[in-house]
């Protein structure tokens, strides 16, 4: 293997002359070349650009792949240049789980056909979810990565060049300034010359001398600049460039952010239709059952739905218009919230009318007070005569 050992000190003192300029630059010793307004705005807009991107880009992938475990798993699959296995999603487990739950209780009773009807919607929405994630991923995640790792790597490659160029540049006025007062200070020290040049002192010959060496430091301090200059320029605007590729990167980001809301919008509108259509088929098939199920203990599944979004079942109307008996007057020994749109919230001390209905569960009565009717818990009451 070839070593270099000349190249190697020769970029090991460029590297620590750079180092002294910018430690100077930093100190205030030193003055520094100052890049243009437009190229800082630039410079400025892509910091701010790549800073967001990149969160975004993050927070997106958790929103997609919530287990960190999973996303390192997917990382690895990407840098080895490999296909990443079929992952079931939790939807798709979820259904099976059901199915298979369903086939051991029986898939003939009430609580089996209900799990492979729930399980088979579960793996539905678990492959509407599949479909959104690996459309997400090409038409968004993919593009936002590609700018953070190609475009952005290229920007930032560019303009450590840049900074660099600019640290010669600066160093190398620094050291045309101190040649010039050099030069300066030994045409000041230079005695009248004599008139013979046989008779001349051995001090005007050296300050002479001084003086000649320090205008060719100054004239070779001189073209290095010039070559600085050049180099800093035509770097400055490559630079330039890049960065005003910035504006196409926008657009293209503009065009994946509308994709990536159109995926969201397709899935979170697959999710509400078949959701839907799993409330009708559960009506349709378990009838006025389904309410009455949850009524023997009502306190330990209460329904999270409010009664402006839950309609009526046929089963519950059905309930509703069978001839009341036995109406009294009841007061209420304790407060009672109502856990659904089919029970009367009751106050403490209150009176109320109650009645029995046919087929009820003995555990409860329909309660009457003015225009609201509902079914009230007969252990929160006391029955007078």
């Amino acid at each position: 293997m070839d070593f270099n050992v000349k190249k190697l000190a020769s970029d090991a003192g460029v590297f620590f002359t750079r180092a002294v300029q910018f430690t100077e630059e930093k100190l205030g010793q030193a003055e520094k070349t100052e890049l243009d307004a437009h190229l800082e705005n630039l410079l400025a807009r892509a910091d701010c650009t790549k800073n967001w991107t990149e969160k975004i880009f993050r927070q997106t992938e958790v929103l997609l792949q919530p287990n960190p475990s999973a996303r390192i798993e997917e990382f690895f699959y990407e840098k080895l240049d490999k296909k990443l296995p079929c992952r079931t999603t939790n939807g798709e487990l979820l259904g099976q789980h059901m199915l298979d739950a369903a086939r051991d209780f029986g898939p003939g009773t009430p609580y089996g056909s209900t799990l492979v009807t729930v399980g088979e919607y579960q793996k539905r929405l678990g492959g509407a979810e599949r479909e959104f994630l690996q459309t997400s991923a090409v038409n968004f995640l993919t593009p936002l990565r590609n700018f953070l790792e190609g475009d952005w790597r290229t920007i930032s490659k560019e303009r450590r060049l840049l900074e660099n160029r600019r640290l010669d540049l600066d160093i190398c006025k620094a050291r045309l300034k101190k040649a010039k007062q050099a030069e300066a200070k030994a045409a000041v020290s230079l005695p009248a010359a004599p008139d013979f040049q046989e008779t001349r002192p051995r001090n005007y010959v050296l300050s002479a001398s001084a003086s000649a060496l320090w205008s060719e430091e100054v004239d070779k301090a001189e073209q290095e600049l010039r070559v600085a200059q050049t180099e800093f320029d035509r770097q400055a605007e490559v630079t330039r460039l890049l960065l005003e590729g910035i504006s196409s990167t926008h657009v293209n980001h503009l065009r994946c952010l509308h994709e990536f809301v159109e995926a969201q919008a397709t899935f979170y509108a697959q999710c509400h239709q078949a959701m839907q259509e799993l409330q009708t088929e559960l009506r349709s098939a378990n009838g006025d059952t389904f309410p009455n199920a949850f009524s023997a203990n009502p306190s330990s599944c209460p329904s999270p739905v409010t009664p402006e979004l839950r309609a009526p079942t046929p089963g519950a109307l059905q309930e509703e218009q069978r001839p009341a008996t036995g109406a009294r007057k009841a007061r209420v020994l304790y407060d009672y919230d109502g856990h659904d749109a089919y029970e009367l919230s009751l106050l403490a001390d209150e009176l109320i009318t109650v009645y029995t209905v046919p087929g009820m569960d003995p555990d409860w009565l329909m309660g009457e007070r003015g225009n609201q009717k509902g079914k009230v818990p007969v252990t929160y009451l006391e029955l007078l005569s």
